[in-house]
């Protein structure tokens, strides 16, 4: 079968936008009411979630920032004689996936111990669900957790999540921005009140948020407009938060290759956030602090798939080009877009899962040389030290523009790794669906690139799946995180095919890429 040439048209150092994201680029946000599921306690905290932390540390130099809060956060009541972590009650009507009335005890905030060398913010209860407790737990909390998080354990406080969506539910219809603004500068204030009483050795630099933490940026209340009522008149938002998610679970329409392998959806919805902070330009960095494929907990099929893990690696590493500060993935316990399922259930077996790879795939190109700090202001272009990312243009004969993509990695102004997305669906399965095996042949693309100076060898790691269809048999450079191999450690497998190169020729190099497949070019060290 011809091999079609896709080729990468220029010089790659002269030709791109390179921006410089910050440490720690993939990250987590995980559901509150799935904390300590994910965490575990004092007495039993939970390895196997480590452990893939820690491989994510390994490659990116720091383990992910962990956000704990979503819906749930708004729904939990304190109770102080409570004996387990968290009590919840659902409603199923409401929602399948999470509790929608919670209690939390002293021992909720025990999972904020179990993960060495983890940031954490904790989002507290803004929404209130109506529930006339609500002001005393957001002072009781605050006295608890600024005992708990303090030091190297905080990243940044949270109040309220997605109050865009408060209006009509727990608002009133016409609740508008400068209502929003008065009831957040209200609650940090008195949060912080809490904190100098309770917990009076914090810095200031430990009384920040991100905020507003809205769920995207057309809803009912606007960001443009919020900041200019004074959300940050106190000065301690570190971080312009916003959500995003590329559709909904049970929207028409929704397919793998038209939603999630379609890198022109990806870069349409990222790119309403640039938008968003351009006309604000708060002088802070921009992140997507909860974000995942599609919202409502994704769909089967879908968002547990390899499909999904490749569309975590566009959307990641293209947020990074674009100039989003960082990326917290969302899950929660039987989420079928969660990277893994960290506890067994009646619904979901304990396991790594495909989105868990492609965050690995996007970690190790994104390498450990971010240098842009935690929070740093110079989040943006490169002045020429740390990683910067670009997304390189590609023309040549075959070219599709929502399927064919590629990045570079630069490191003190030098090409250190090209990333390359062949994002067409092909199913291991009869369409998909099973119960027989694709007997199409799987086509390779082969991608050309220029302008690579003086590099003379590549070393090739591959994302791999049988096909987009595959819910298991994933690997990263011949890497598996499985959970039944040693608990979510990496383990390097016999039969797959590792340590290709390719040769760099006048500055020029070619890499073959099958449908549904993320290839690595590495021009220098390599690590799992």
């Amino acid at each position: 079968m011809a091999k079609p040439v896709v080729s990468a048209i220029g010089s790659i150092a002269s030709s791109v936008n390179i921006t410089q994201p910050l440490n720690g680029f993939i990250s987590y946000s995980i559901e509150l009411s799935s904390f300590p599921d994910f965490a575990g306690n004092n007495s039993k905290p939970n390895d196997f979630s480590n452990n893939l932390l820690d491989n994510l540390g390994a490659l990116a130099g720091v383990k992910p920032y962990i956000r704990v809060g979503g819906n749930t956060q708004d729904y939990a009541i304190w109770n102080s004689e409570l004996k387990i972590a968290l009590n919840g009650t659902y409603n199923l009507s409401s929602s399948v996936d999470y509790p929608t009335k919670i209690e939390i005890g002293p021992a909720f905030f025990e999972s904020y111990n179990t993960w060495p060398d983890v940031k954490f913010s904790h989002g507290f209860n803004m929404g209130g669900n109506h529930d006339n407790r609500t002001w005393e737990t957001l002072l009781d909390t605050a006295a608890v957790v600024c005992k708990v998080l303090n030091g190297d354990k905080l990243y940044l406080w949270e109040y309220g999540n997605e109050p865009d969506l408060f209006a009509g539910a727990v608002r009133p219809s016409n609740w508008n921005e400068s209502q929003y603004v008065a009831e957040w500068l209200n609650g940090t204030r008195a949060i912080k009140s809490v904190f100098k009483e309770s917990c009076p050795e914090l810095s200031e630099d430990q009384y920040e948020f991100l905020a507003p933490s809205f769920a995207g940026t057309a809803n009912h209340l606007s960001a443009v407009r919020t900041w200019a009522d004074g959300v940050d008149v106190d000065k301690d938002i570190k971080l312009f938060s916003s959500h995003n998610y590329i559709d909904g679970a049970t929207s028409l329409g929704v397919t793998l290759q038209g939603t999630l392998l379609n890198h022109t959806r990806t870069a349409l919805s990222v790119g309403q956030h640039i938008t968003e902070n351009a006309a604000i330009n708060p002088g802070i960095p921009y992140i997507l602090g909860e974000t995942n494929s599609l919202y409502n907990e994704g769909r089967p099929g879908l968002s547990n798939a390899f499909g999904a893990a490749l569309w975590a690696v566009d959307f990641a590493v293209y947020c990074a080009a674009a100039g989003i500060g960082r990326v917290h993935f969302h899950m929660g316990t039987d989420y079928r877009y969660a990277a893994w399922q960290p506890v067994g259930t009646n619904k979901t077996t304990v396991g790594t899962k495909a989105p868990y790879y492609g965050d690995v795939a996007a970690a190790a190109f994104l390498g450990s040389g971010l240098g842009a700090g935690e929070f740093g202001e110079e989040v943006g272009k490169v002045t020429g030290t740390g990683t910067g990312v670009a997304q390189i243009e590609l023309g040549g004969d075959g070219v599709d523009q929502e399927t064919d993509v590629a990045y570079a990695a630069y490191e003190n102004g030098t090409v250190a790794r090209l990333l390359v997305l062949n994002l067409r669906e092909y199913n291991y399965t009869l369409n998909g669906t099973g119960p027989g095996l694709n007997q199409e042949p799987r086509p390779v693309r082969t991608y050309q690139f220029t302008g690579l100076g003086s590099a003379a060898e590549a070393t090739i790691r591959r994302l791999h799946a049988n096909g987009s269809d595959a819910i298991t048999g994933i690997t990263w450079d011949g890497w598996s995180y499985n959970y039944e191999l040693e608990r979510g450690k990496p383990v390097r497998l016999e039969n797959v095919t590792t340590g290709e190169t390719a040769q760099v020729v006048n500055g020029s190099v070619e890499v073959g890429v099958p449908d549904s497949e993320v290839v690595v070019l590495d021009f220098g060290t390599v690590s799992k």
